[in-house]
């Protein structure tokens, strides 16, 4: 098991990443001395799949659980479904001393440490993400947040957890799509922060993509690392330092909200923005084309598509004017000036950044073979 701390000083908290681990979730609970009552927010198919064994450790440490399931759907994340788990929490919280476990995916944990943020003005909370994508990203650093029809993530706060505890055994029934949308993050990692894990993953991704834990280990232990030292230092995002973790993100999630969360998952979509990115770098002289290419290369080795299929340039650029990162009616973007070298770049005009989206739009009816079946 390796242990890595997020120094937040009062808010610290630590990662534990191994294989197995989850039978050691209610000693670690009983370490925080958090509450005694877990309200554990998760969805059907992992309550089927691993909930009597969550439920076995954590009573076995005396504790007392609930299991509240919602759809696996990025849809869940609305203030309908936020409204109706806290008011079922109310009703549970009675006489306990309640903390709130996120059993699942980001959809699962950004919705449950929301509720968590706002519940009585602020509770306990603890991340064990079950898919690649939680595990070296989302579960990570406190941001918390529901989505409106406009955009993702537009309510929110940054509330950190008190622990995360991420079981790579956890991620063998994953399909093989969640698996690539997964890695779509560990290669903006490995792009914006570091080129020795970019050349690992270069090397590698079939073992990944065959869930090999050693190398499953290896790359959840080295993201975890990089954002963890990235949110001690710029923990609001206040600096310029954390937003470099969006690259990728302003086009993905327009691209998610165009197709109205249905064509492509988060890892798929942010897999397509990082090449957007990459392209307007390209166009203002950051990098050269074969950087792209090269990042272009391990996007479609591991069959994340590299194409837009279904969404019309228009509609992925009013949604892109949502993004959080603008300032005003003035962009910034998260660039790169090569691999493992990021700049933010304000004000880009909007004829480079619809080149480089036209560029990734397929024809109509065009099928793209590198789409990965999307």
């Amino acid at each position: 098991m390796k242990i890595i701390k997020v120094d937040l000083k009062k808010r610290s908290y630590i990662i534990a990443v191994g294989y197995g681990i989850i039978n050691s979730i209610g000693k670690f609970i009983t370490k925080l001395n958090i509450g005694q009552d877990a309200y554990v927010i998760t969805n059907p198919a992992i309550k089927n799949r691993y909930g009597e064994l969550l439920k076995k450790s954590l009573r076995q440490a005396n504790l007392n659980v609930k299991f509240k399931n919602i759809p696996d759907t990025e849809k869940s994340k609305s203030i309908k479904t936020l409204s109706s788990v806290m008011n079922d929490i109310a009703k549970f919280d009675k006489r306990k001393r309640i903390f709130i476990i996120a059993f699942g995916g980001g959809v699962i944990g950004d919705l449950s440490g929301f509720i968590a943020s706002v519940y009585k003005r602020g509770i306990p909370y603890i991340q064990i993400p079950t898919t690649l994508l939680a595990q070296v990203d989302s579960s990570i650093g406190g941001k918390t947040g529901i989505d409106l029809p406009e955009g993702k993530n537009l309510v929110g706060v940054i509330y950190q957890p008190r622990l995360v505890l991420s079981d790579v055994k956890l991620l063998n029934t994953l399909d093989q799509r969640q698996i690539r949308a997964g890695l779509a993050e560990v290669i903006k990692y490995a792009v914006i922060k570091d080129r020795m894990l970019f050349n690992y993953l270069d090397k590698n991704y079939k073992n990944i993509l065959n869930l090999k834990p050693r190398v499953l280990e290896y790359i959840v232990n080295c993201c975890s690392n990089i954002k963890a030292g990235i949110v001690e230092q710029d923990e609001r995002e206040e600096k310029g330092i954390r937003t470099i973790l969006n690259f990728g993100h302003t086009v993905g999630h327009a691209i998610e909200a165009a197709a109205n969360y249905k064509s492509y998952n988060h890892g798929e979509a942010i897999g397509l923005g990082m090449l957007v990115a990459a392209d307007i770098s390209s166009s203002l002289n950051l990098i050269g084309h074969s950087t792209v290419k090269r990042i272009e290369g391990l996007i479609k080795s591991v069959n994340l598509p590299t194409h837009i299929r279904g969404v019309t340039l228009q509609k992925i650029i009013n949604a892109h004017y949502h993004d959080k990162k603008f300032i005003g009616a003035k962009n910034r973007f998260v660039l790169i000036k090569g691999i493992g070298e990021t700049k933010i770049v304000e004000n880009i005009p909007i004829k480079i950044i619809k080149q480089a989206i036209k560029k990734r739009l397929s024809w109509p009816g065009k099928l793209d073979s590198s789409s990965g079946g999307i």
